[in-house]
């Protein structure tokens, strides 16, 4: 059985909910584990893992996984939001996974808003870790194709083309298919949300 694992997907593909679930389960079997995440990841709890449906667990919270040592009894580690730590980090996880007992369980995006990988999700990748898509439907009206691609718009529905890769938040973002990120993002330079989803809204009137 793998030892490191990687579920992965867009924003609100229930990544975290399913976390929290398997947290639930490995509880109530007995099974030792810890659940952590970056501390850069704040949205809803600084000592908490939340669900945007409700489903919540405890989660230590830490900038970075340098002098991380999981307890000796531990069989599980819970990792969300796992894109925001470092390919140092991951090479961390690979050791724990490589030269203990535990399984390692990672949750967290590819991509960025611009269409490039994190770097530690890259270094997953890179690592073999045991692959599990996600999937869910792009956001876009009428769309039915596989959201894998995340576009961010300002308060006024423009597309943003630039700025931090980490930029925790949900409202301003959009999980699409490739086909709706390839043709907004650099095809359409004035495209406008807002009137997007007016005009979309009106069509079906």
């Amino acid at each position: 059985m793998a030892k490191l694992h990687f579920y992965y997907g867009v924003m609100a593909s229930s990544k975290s909910a399913l976390l929290c679930i398997n947290a639930y389960n490995l509880k109530r079997t007995g099974n030792k584990f810890e659940v952590i995440k970056p501390s850069v990841d704040n949205r809803d709890s600084t000592s908490k893992i939340v669900s945007r449906i409700g489903l919540s667990t405890d989660a230590r919270t830490i900038p970075n996984l340098d002098s991380y040592k999981p307890r000796r009894d531990t069989q599980f580690i819970l990792i969300d939001e796992v894109q925001f730590f470092s390919p140092k980090d991951i090479d961390k996880l690979v050791e724990i996974a490589d030269n203990s007992k535990t399984t390692i369980i990672c949750y967290g995006l590819v991509v960025d808003s611009n269409g490039n990988m994190f770097p530690a999700s890259k270094r997953l990748f890179e690592a073999n870790a045991e692959k599990h898509e996600i999937e869910t439907v792009c956001e876009m009206p009428g769309c039915v194709n596989s959201a894998s691609h995340h576009l961010r718009f300002d308060e006024f529905g423009n597309v943003i083309r630039d700025g931090s890769q980490v930029e925790v938040g949900a409202s301003q973002y959009k999980s699409v298919c490739r086909q709706h990120f390839n043709s907004i993002y650099y095809k359409l330079p004035n495209f406008n949300l807002l009137k997007y989803m007016h005009d979309e809204k009106n069509k079906h009137k």
